[in-house]
Order: structure tokens, then C-alpha cells, then sequence
């Protein structure tokens, strides 16, 4: 137990003051040492490549091996921009983060319209463009106080430091495990929560889908908190303008939950996603085994 904390702290201080050195280079410095770190990462060693690749394929048959070559090329030119950008968060400045992410005026406006109606809202996300920045300008910019659920990394230290990062402008972060009961008390302050709607849920608790052509297990959790708590559903997408830059979009998909079918939600959110990743295929996160599970025989037949 010991050896194991000490080796968490240990590797986490080695690692940090690389982690800062990276931090403070100028943008176009940083650049150069994603270019390297892909070099290496890809062509040296085809980290995830097999999983990358099949991935891929699936999603997109159509696609003849040399168009499936080129996004995934330009995969992990972006996993790589997006690790080194992650690592800025450290230190950017508000301005510099508002300049490089930026939310359009018709998202502030979405945002805007409930803040002015006193109603909170669930934002729903992907592993889209730059997913870690886009908390920022919205805690910066938004009458709503940001809520991102996530998973705890398993090493402490990391984690204290992502979640630093994570809340640097002001986010409240909130462990997965306890998002509802959280969520019910702060139901009287204005929030927007964060789920993130392309994690690979368990088999038997999921709602089953078709998903980038794949049988696809959907969490239900975005649905029923909406559903329970009738907070309006947004769904949120991140497109990269060029290297180092973003737009933010907004497009609400449900006012009133309650008057939904069910399933309604979760096919909405995720044929909007669906819809963003073959826009961008290289944008989104394609190293994940998202599809390692089988749809049930006792599952009905859904689009």
C-alpha cells in the first residue's frame, strides 16, 4: 500500500516540473514538440494504431484504406496538439484562453435565454475538438456555473492536479459517483452540468443504439437526471477553427423532458454527436475500445 503512494508521488514530482516547462512555451514552441511527440507516439510506435484503425473502418465502410489512413493521420496530429494544449491550461492567462476558445454568440445567446428564465440546464458533450478548454470560457463568460462530471484518476496526485486545472476559472467539478445527489443539492443554484455522452456504458444498463454504424451501449443517466430534475437539454459541440483555436456551438435539443418518450433524449444527443464526428472525423477521440461490448439477445431492436 505504502510502496505503491510513494510510487504515485514520486512519479507524479519527477513528472511535474516537465509538466510546467511545457506550460509556459509559447504556443508555436509547444507546436514543435507536438509535431515530435507524433512523430514518436505514431509513426515510432503506433500507440493504439490497431485499435485506431478497426475503429475506423467500422464507423465508416465506405471509406476506401487510403481516405481511413488520412484521418488517422490527422488523429493524432490532433490527439498530440491536444495533449500539449491540456498541459497550458497550467497557465494560460483569461484572456489568452477566451481568445483561442471561443464561444459564438449564438451559444452565449442559448445560455443567456435560461440564465434570464432562472433555469439551470445539462449540457451534452463528446471527446470533440478540444473538450478541456471548453469549460473555461464558459465559467468566464456564462451567468451558469459550469458542473463537469468526471471519473477520479487513479493516481491521486495526477488527479489533484487535473482537477486544479480542470477548475482553475472557476468549474466545479463533481466525481461521477455522485452527480445526482449533488446535482439535487444544488437544484436551487443556477448550474449547467456536463455530461459526457460517448463513454462506452455497461451492457446491461445502457440504452442500444446504432451508432457510427456500430451496435453502441448509451449511458441513460443523461436522460433520466433530465427527466427527474426537468432541466432543459443542451447539446454542446467544440470545432477547431485551425491549429490552437476553437469555436463553441450550442444547440438546445429539449426544452421540457418530461414530455419526452423514452429514449428520446438519448437518441437526440447521439445522433447530434454522430452527426459532428462525421463533419470532423479526425476531431474526435478514436484510441478508445468504445465498442467491446455486445448487444444483449434480449435487447429489442432499436434504430
Amino acid at each position: 500500500m505504502y510502496k505503491h503512494v510513494f510510487l504515485q508521488a514520486l512519479v507524479y514530482y519527477i513528472s511535474l516540473p516537465f509538466i510546467y516547462f511545457f506550460s509556459v512555451l509559447p504556443f508555436r514552441v509547444l507546436y514543435l514538440f507536438s509535431d515530435l511527440i507524433y512523430f514518436v507516439l505514431y509513426k515510432c510506435f503506433g500507440y493504439r494504431k490497431v485499435v485506431v484503425l478497426q475503429n475506423l473502418r467500422n464507423s465508416f465502410p465506405q471509406k476506401t484504406d487510403k481516405e481511413i489512413g488520412e484521418i488517422s493521420d490527422a488523429f493524432y496530429h490532433n490527439l498530440c496538439d491536444f495533449m500539449v494544449e491540456t498541459f497550458k491550461i497550467l497557465t494560460i492567462s483569461k484572456a489568452g484562453i477566451m481568445k483561442r476558445c471561443r464561444m459564438t454568440p449564438e451559444c452565449a445567446a442559448v445560455f443567456e435565454k435560461f440564465a434570464n428564465k432562472n433555469r439551470s440546464v445539462i449540457m451534452v458533450m463528446g471527446h470533440l475538438g478540444n473538450w478541456e478548454w471548453a469549460g473555461h470560457p464558459f465559467s468566464l463568460q456564462c451567468k451558469q456555473r459550469l458542473d463537469v462530471l468526471y471519473h477520479p484518476l487513479s493516481n491521486k496526485y495526477f488527479n489533484g492536479l487535473m482537477f486544479r486545472m480542470r477548475s482553475r476559472f472557476g468549474t466545479r467539478m463533481m466525481p461521477m459517483r455522485t452527480a445526482y445527489k449533488e446535482m439535487l443539492a444544488h437544484r436551487n443554484e443556477l448550474t449547467a452540468t456536463v455530461f459526457i455522452s460517448d463513454q462506452t456504458a455497461l451492457p446491461e444498463t445502457a440504452y442500444w443504439t446504432t451508432f457510427l454504424n456500430q451496435d453502441t451501449p448509451i449511458f441513460k443517466g443523461t436522460e433520466v437526471i433530465a427527466k427527474k430534475m426537468n432541466l432543459p437539454v443542451v447539446y454542446c459541440s467544440i470545432k477547431k477553427v485551425k491549429r490552437g483555436y476553437y469555436e463553441m456551438y450550442a444547440e438546445v435539443l429539449v426544452e421540457n423532458p418530461t414530455s419526452t418518450a423514452d429514449g428520446e433524449i438519448s437518441e437526440l444527443h447521439t445522433r447530434r454527436l454522430e452527426k459532428d464526428i462525421i463533419a470532423a472525423p479526425a476531431s474526435w477521440l478514436w484510441s478508445h475500445r468504445r465498442w467491446k461490448y455486445k448487444r444483449p439477445v434480449s435487447e429489442v431492436t432499436k434504430p
